[in-house]
């Protein structure tokens, strides 16, 4: 869930043959017609909603298994669960090796419950952050609470600038011009 000048710039680090830089090249090819790219992201978008409809019915359960095996579980292609295991694992509690994965490597969806609602709302994902299911998961107060908490992590708070007539912070009883100021 990074921005697409982060992933351009992890792209060049990862190897275009192996799963990750195959679903990488397909799902952000800026050469790509926008009308087919919209559309692949769309289908994508409905998929990934009904993983997370699932994990989040039972937050609880350790998913575990190949990617071959969980693309299985969940009735899709390889490549998107690539691309699943690619967007969710910066909110697992143990990270996959998604940069060196083939079909029959050992993975997890076992995943932070706050930490993946943040990175949902860090990622602007209101279909998933607003699910149903996380009703059950945390109380609305809760929901709040770490929506802020996700929204003002990105912010910066400029300290109050210190005037020339303002007493010094240092303690000095001085002006600030007078003292650390000069």
């Amino acid at each position: 869930m990074a921005d697409t000048n982060q992933l351009l710039e992890a792209e060049k680090k990862i190897d275009r043959n192996s799963l990750l830089g195959q679903w990488r090249i397909k799902a952000y090819n800026e050469k790509a017609d926008k009308g087919a790219l919209q559309r692949f992201w769309d289908a994508y978008f409905v998929v990934e909603k009904g993983i997370y409809e699932q994990l989040l019915a039972n937050p609880d359960e350790e998913v575990r298994g190949t990617v071959q095996e969980l693309a299985d579980r969940y009735n899709i292609p390889l490549e998107t669960m690539v691309g699943f295991l690619d967007g969710i694992n910066d909110s697992l509690i143990s990270p996959n090796p998604i940069e060196t994965m083939t079909a029959d490597t050992e993975v997890n969806l076992v995943f932070d419950k706050a930490l993946l609602y943040k990175n949902m709302v860090d990622a602007k994902a209101d279909w998933l952050y607003k699910l149903p299911a996380w009703n059950d998961i945390f109380t609305e107060e809760e929901q709040k609470a770490l929506y802020l908490e996700q929204k003002k992590s990105g912010t910066i708070i400029k300290p109050k600038k210190i005037g020339r007539n303002d007493p010094c912070p240092c303690g000095s009883g001085k002006k600030y011009k007078f003292c650390c100021g000069r």
